[in-house]
């Protein structure tokens, strides 16, 4: 039987242990989204750079399509062994992606099968991926102090942010060393790379983790098919997530994995100018998440989720409309930075809210299916849909109104997660801010 945490652990150092692998989850994501020119002409040459750009983004989509089945099998995986064997797991098919990311030949060289397992690579990051971010939340919210839950589990998005500013970090010292033509041809390749030397580091960490206390206490432990059924009994509950996690992820890919893309092949700016951006871009999300999630240990998620939804529905379509008229350097870093504030404000109480509202015995299954549900379906493709909508509007700053939609979804799902009445603001030693819900566990 695994052994009890000691209770005089580092609190700071197991945040440090559990996020780790979460930063080269995300690391990894992003560099496909960073990357999006590059990989399009070595994997998917095509006659139309819009076509090519598509193939790339539809190929960095697919892998959100496994999201759900990684949910719903390393969900139901991490419930019945504990969360960390389940997040040694994880990091090690995300690994395995990476390595064929960086490592196959071009279309070039081998054909279609370059694409294909490119794809395959994509799927892997996918499959891990649809459980990694429950599994670190989950793990962060039982791990937290009486008061402070939003606190702790806002550090599983901050890690997010600091893989997207030493991405992007890379990116900009790539491209003020190498010349347009070394980038296109191996060096887009070089953070791939720093991707897998660090993987055994990572490796060795999470290792040293040690099971939560909470679910070493619990007496039942779910087999596979009792958590499918709980999953198919409680449907509501998750489509009412699914909707809660709309923004959060519709805004966070738009404003990092699209914004180099967005800045260089839409607003004809330099790639210099696009990354300096996302880098400030991941360092605001980094200092707002932790902000508004102790915010929300002390109002209550509610009151936070309600007013930033209604602010991006009233201002993200007009920031982008001023920004794509006549855009500038600093018209898009001041834009990129308030969309920042709306999705770190949101996301500080969103994420804590989602690990409330499952039912415990599977909570890791049911945070990461309505988590990877809403990524599949809205943010994954977002990169696509953004180009998508640009090119049929001819409207530069169309995807604004995605983002206005995510945002009338995590309405809707605010009102209907607390329709019953508002949560109860915790104070220290109190019952974490749980909302009254219709929507009852089975």
């Amino acid at each position: 039987m695994t052994a009890i945490p000691a209770p005089s652990q580092s609190k700071f150092g197991t945040v440090l242990r559990v996020t780790s692998g979460n930063f080269m989850e995300m690391f990894d994501f992003f560099l496909f989204g960073f990357y999006a020119q590059y990989i399009s002409k070595t994997f998917f040459p095509a006659g139309d750079e819009f076509a090519s750009l598509m193939l790339t983004f539809m190929t960095f989509g697919a892998g959100f399509l496994m999201r759900p089945l990684g949910a719903i099998f390393l969900g139901a995986y991490v419930d019945r062994v504990g969360r960390r064997r389940g997040l040694i797991v994880t990091l090690a098919l995300m690994a395995l992606g990476t390595v064929l990311i960086a490592f196959v030949p071009g279309f070039a060289t081998i054909g279609y099968l370059a694409p294909f397992l490119v794809l395959v690579g994509r799927l892997l990051q996918g499959f891990s991926a649809g459980v990694e971010l429950g599994g670190v939340s989950v793990y962060l919210s039982e791990m937290a102090t009486p008061g402070n839950k939003g606190f702790y589990v806002s550090w599983q998005s901050a890690s997010q942010q600091v893989a997207i500013i030493v991405a992007a970090a890379l990116g900009y010292a790539l491209n003020v060393t190498l010349t347009p033509l070394q980038i296109g041809d191996w060096g887009w390749r070089v953070p791939f790379f720093i991707g897998c030397m660090i993987v055994p580091v990572l490796f060795m960490i999470r290792r040293s983790l040690q099971e939560t206390e909470e679910f070493i206490k619990r007496k039942h432990r779910p087999d596979a098919k009792e958590i499918f059924r709980s999953m198919l009994d409680n449907w509501g509950l998750v489509i009412a997530g699914m909707m809660l996690v709309a923004m959060t992820t519709v805004s966070f890919y738009l404003i990092t994995v699209y914004t180099p893309t967005f800045g260089k092949s839409v607003l004809k700016l330099s790639t210099t100018d696009s990354l300096v951006v996302t880098l400030c871009v991941g360092i605001s999300n980094f200092i707002w998440l932790p902000i508004m999630g102790a915010l929300s240990d002390k109002m209550g998620r509610r009151p936070i989720l309600l007013f930033f939804t209604l602010l991006t529905i009233a201002t993200a379509y007009p920031a982008m409309s001023w920004l794509t008229n006549l855009p500038t350097f600093n018209k898009m870093l001041t834009v990129e930075l308030w969309l920042s504030f709306l999705y770190a404000s949101y996301n500080g109480a969103m994420v804590v809210s989602l690990t409330e509202v499952m039912p415990v015995e599977v909570r890791t299954a049911g945070f990461s299916l309505a988590y990877s549900l809403a990524t599949a379906i809205f943010g994954g493709f977002t990169p696509a849909i953004a180009t998508a909508l640009i090119e049929a509007t001819k409207d530069k700053a169309a995807p604004g109104l995605w983002m206005t939609f995510a945002a009338v979804c995590g309405l809707i799902a605010t009102l209907v997660l607390y329709r019953k009445r508002g949560d109860v603001t915790p104070g220290p030693g109190a019952r974490n801010s749980e909302p009254e819900t219709d929507l009852k566990p089975a």
